[in-house]
């Protein structure tokens, strides 16, 4: 293993890769100070993320003199300027035509996904302009995929005052030396993070957040409900949080449990931005 490029910030997500990487820097692995958690809104992130960012992220930096910097998204014109903005929340809106997050069509693959640059790589871009960063002068930021996702790396440039690096490849490291760091620093291992209602659950995931969380199922039955009104409104065909080609009330049925995966990677959204 090599020593990698010295990191100015990285984008935590709260889940595993980015634990880890909160550990290497704290035990100088990894020359970083600052977090950037962009969080698409307490009502949708998943809870046990902001539980486990609160409760042992957050208090371990410290400790550490490390920063974790949470960010939103803010309204910038019309009448939401300076308002907070949540994923789930606009989502929700009455007058929205726009539908950000990847839903299913007529049971195929996932649409486009929107979400991930408006309320991630977006929110994070302008925290860094804030901070001065240029394109003649830009930030690297560390995203946490490891070696066993590697084909998730990207390095096209997306924004020109930001360079994207990956540590945890950099270093040789996958999702199991991960976990391994994370409980050699004594902390608990986080849970997969995503929001609750993400459409790229696999349907193991959805039955288990009906079975563990029946509210948040019903809520994410009740979005589902308000996207595929809103496209019929539209003309245009349902759309579905999972891929099965029918109603998530139908598709997961009560009282069954499928056996889990052993495979915990999310092995969906190709950014690391969302999900580690």
């Amino acid at each position: 293993m090599h020593q990698p490029r010295p990191v100015q910030v990285i984008s935590f997500g709260g889940g595993q890769q980015s634990t880890a990487l909160l550990v290497l820097a704290a035990t100088g692995r990894i020359h970083c100070r600052t977090f950037l958690f962009a969080n698409v809104g307490g009502d949708s992130e998943q809870p046990e993320t902001l539980r486990y960012i609160e409760q042992h992220a957050k208090p371990y930096a410290a400790k550490h003199g490390l920063e974790i910097v949470e960010l939103s998204r803010i309204g910038r014109t019309g009448p939401r300027r300076g308002e907070t903005r949540t994923l789930l929340a606009d989502l929700e809106r009455p007058d929205s035509k726009s539908i950000p997050i990847p839903v299913h069509m007529n049971g195929g693959g996932p649409g486009t996904r929107q979400c991930t640059d408006r309320y991630k790589i977006k929110v994070i871009a302008d925290e860094l302009a804030r901070r001065g960063a240029t394109a003649e002068n830009p930030t690297t930021v560390g995203i946490g995929i490891s070696l066993d996702e590697i084909h998730r790396a990207n390095n096209r440039v997306r924004i020109p005052h930001e360079r994207v690096v990956y540590p945890l490849l950099d270093l040789g490291l996958r999702r199991t030396d991960c976990q391994r760091i994370i409980r050699a620093a004594s902390l608990p291992i986080p849970p997969k993070s995503a929001c609750w209602f993400c459409p790229m659950k696999r349907p193991t995931e959805w039955h288990e957040l009906r079975r563990t969380q029946p509210d948040l199922f019903e809520h994410a039955c009740r979005l589902e409900d308000q996207l595929v009104d809103r496209r019929a409104r539209l003309g245009k065909d349902p759309a579905y949080l999972t891929g099965l080609g029918q109603p998530l009330r139908q598709a997961i049925p009560d009282g069954v449990d499928l056996l889990p995966l052993d495979d915990d990677g999310d092995g969906a959204c190709d950014s690391g931005w969302c999900m580690t």
